[in-house]
């Protein structure tokens, strides 16, 4: 019996050992290795100030400093009251440290190195680089596992190549021409409940768009993304946008077993995630059941099919898991990009009364009092100009990410194997360097000559991300923007209600933290 307690004693001393050392490995010489190798080319960045958290403490530290003297949270809708510089009390930290260490810089958030890159010059050189070769962090797909899983997205390596090769073309533009019609029907149905609700209030109602905007996006990407499935996606949205607020609230990126801490809020993601699993997988069945359909969730299932036949080894996964994954990225990034967008859209239409009219005066010109056809989305250029510089001012996505996957040279700067690499589009978007002294000002003649006449360097305007990683649905969302906006701009006039305060708020993209309140009337 003592002899076995010994030898017990000495399994669980070698297993703590073992433990010890991975963990000190993990927490503490990869990271130092890795910033040395950055600190030796003249890379810098702030020292990390704990050995679980990194920097973490230190951008809490700078974000409430700063949000002191937000001049953001207004409760009024004066235009000189509202400020497009979010950014710069939002994500203060970005900002100082550019300042302190060049446009790169190194910091850490928990274990997680991660190179912010704010030179489009560099950014240029990461276009060129393959994508094999800088692949997504792999944050992305743990820590924002539930939410995003390994789709598209997601993915690296030949397993990305392979997804992009069987998704990409349903978003080509001789496919989504044929989702028009769809696209003004939806909308339609919104504008008749606007209508009402404006009749009811003797000419004029306060609406808050936020969840009208996101339930007609649902509605448009849930038609053509699942087809006659698309009632069952509504409840999968809702359970994903849920998922989305915990997720922004609960995960600290990067922090060595975060998501696994048995706090309330991971309970609530696990069990979510759980029931989007199962609820992704029954529309899946019903649909091999059922007669079939040209659509993205065909294609997906023709798609891991012919994966499941695979002889490649690098490609084996669970191709259940693949269908779902790619589900819910099309969920997520399908729906909530867009209707943010619009939000910001006309919330900037409703503070700007004359680039509302102007905006209107083509859609009425180009549509001559009809729903928009393919030929007429071509010819708004002046809601194109409104639809470009909102992505300018409020981007959906902070950052535009890549990790290396192998050893990577950019600028001259050889990037480590390992190495997050981050581009913060907000930084970029909102740099006088490359647009110029009015670049806090909401001014969308800037993209009359296109987007190379905007900027300096064109790559300093990312709202989809660049390169080959680009995002694969941009064609629809662009479509499904002019569609939305024309239709809206052709009914109604509006302005900022009184109740409205802008406060813009990052939950995994940009929203109105209190929403957007309009005064609506027809026009």
């Amino acid at each position: 019996m003592a002899v076995f307690l010994i030898s017990a004693a000495a399994v669980a001393g070698t297993i703590l050992s073992l433990t010890a050392a991975y963990m000190y490995m993990l927490m503490v010489l990869t990271p130092k290795r890795t910033r040395l190798k950055l600190e030796a080319q003249g890379i810098k960045g702030p020292t990390p100030s704990s050995l679980l958290l990194g920097n973490i403490p230190q951008i809490t530290q700078i974000k409430a400093q700063f949000s002191q003297s937000n001049p953001t949270k207004t409760s009024t809708n004066h235009l000189a009251s509202i400020s497009h510089d979010w950014p710069s009390f939002t994500f203060p930290h970005l900002k100082l440290w550019q300042q302190l260490y060049g446009r790169m810089f190194v910091y850490s958030t928990g274990t997680v190195q991660t190179l912010c890159i704010t030179d489009p010059n560099v950014v240029k050189e990461i276009i060129l680089t393959t994508p094999l070769d800088l692949g997504k962090p792999a944050y992305l797909s743990k820590e924002r596992g539930p939410l995003l899983g390994q789709g598209v997205f997601t993915a690296s390596g030949s397993f990305w190549e392979y997804q992009r090769k069987l998704i990409a073309p349903e978003f080509f533009p001789n496919k989504i021409k044929g989702m028009l019609e769809m696209m003004t029907e939806a909308t339609t149905s919104m504008l008749h409940s606007w209508e009402d609700n404006i009749k009811s209030n003797g000419g004029e109602a306060e609406i808050t768009i936020d969840e009208d905007l996101r339930n007609l996006s649902q509605d448009i990407i849930s038609k053509a993304a699942f087809g006659s499935s698309y009632s069952k996606g509504k409840d999968i949205f809702s359970k994903i946008r849920t998922l989305q607020g915990l997720m922004a609230k609960t995960v600290h990126v990067g922090v060595p077993g975060s998501r696994y801490m048995p706090t309330k809020g991971n309970w609530q993601i696990r069990r979510l995630e759980k029931e989007i699993y199962r609820m992704i997988l029954k529309v899946v069945e019903e649909r091999t059941r059922a007669k079939r359909e040209t659509d993205f969730l065909q294609k997906i299932l023709e798609g891991a099919k012919m994966y499941a036949d695979q002889d490649d080894p690098t490609l084996k996964i669970d191709v259940e898991k693949l269908i779902v994954d790619n589900c819910k990225s099309i969920y997520f990034a399908g729906h909530e990009t867009t209707s943010s967008t619009v939000t910001w859209s006309l919330m900037l239409l409703g503070a700007y009364p004359d680039w509302q009219a102007r905006a209107r005066a083509e859609v009425l010109e180009v549509c001559q009092d009809r729903i928009p056809v393919t030929g007429d989305l071509r010819n708004m250029k002046m809601l194109t100009m409104i639809i470009q510089e909102t992505l300018r001012l409020y981007p959906p996505a902070r950052f535009a990410t890549r990790a290396a996957l192998e050893d990577a040279k950019l600028n001259g700067i050889q990037v480590p194997k390992g190495m997050d690499i981050q581009v913060p589009i907000l930084v970029l978007h909102n740099d006088p360097e490359l647009w110029g002294p009015d670049v806090h000002e909401f001014n969308p003649e800037r993209f009359a000559k296109g987007i190379t006449g905007a900027c300096k360097p064109p790559q300093a305007y990312i709202p989809f991300g660049f390169g080959a990683r680009v995002c694969l649905g941009q064609n629809f969302a662009m479509m499904e923007l002019k569609v939305m906006l024309s239709m809206i701009l052709s009914k109604f006039s509006f302005s900022l209600s009184p109740a409205y305060q802008h406060s813009p708020a990052y939950r995994l993209i940009l929203e109105p933290q209190h929403g957007v309140q309009l005064l609506i009337r027809r026009a």
